[in-house]
């Protein structure tokens, strides 16, 4: 993967910090409505293994969510940064020690699986567009995990303030299926 243009690092850093500006109740507020928009998914209620994310720099939250897998019986998994900047994903049990990662980001200690051997995966972004295009934070590590990965569900979970009208995409991104915001849940459109 090459270095990213400027206009990325501008958009990253911009949409960074309108996301960190937000006040901690609208955070909390959109993530209780984040639970009712990944809900309307289809495949939710029949979904066994659904990873998310710890929240960092002011990502919409899916705490809230993890509540709610664990409410209906079902274990969220966490993603556990791997050597060749790829990720596995792990179990994410209430009694789990959990370990901060190389960036402070909290992580299971536990026998994981592939991505390919889950059935959604919410996504952490900092833009997005309708097509289905995700910007993350410039490391790779989603799009390395999921190439080639057919069978799993990929949900960004995002503010509407993310949305771009289109973002400059690279050979190797990962597009996403539908994308979760306060609003509700939306199917990208895919490129045509």
């Amino acid at each position: 993967m090459s270095k990213p243009n400027s206009s990325k690092l501008e958009l990253r850093r911009a949409l960074r910090q309108r996301r960190r500006a937000l006040p901690q109740a609208h955070r909390a507020n959109t993530a209780r409505q984040l639970v009712r928009s990944v809900k309307t998914l289809l495949e939710w209620s029949s979904a066994s293994k659904i990873a998310l994310y710890m929240a960092s720099d002011g990502e919409a939250d899916p705490a809230e969510i993890a509540k709610a897998l664990r409410h209906s019986g079902k274990t969220p998994y966490l993603p556990i940064i791997q050597e060749d900047k790829s990720l596995r994903f792990a179990p994410w049990t209430e009694t789990a020690t959990l370990v901060a990662n190389r960036y402070g980001i909290l992580e299971p200690q536990t026998t994981s699986c592939t991505a390919a051997e889950l059935d959604i995966i919410l996504l952490p972004l900092v833009a997005w567009d309708t097509q289905g295009h995700r910007l993350g934070m410039g490391g790779g590590y989603y799009d390395r995990s999921l190439a080639g990965v057919q069978n799993v569900i990929k949900v960004g979970l995002a503010l509407e303030l993310q949305k771009v009208e289109a973002l400059v995409t690279e050979p190797w991104d990962i597009r996403m299926d539908f994308v979760a915001t306060e609003n509700g849940l939306i199917q990208c459109q895919g490129e045509g």
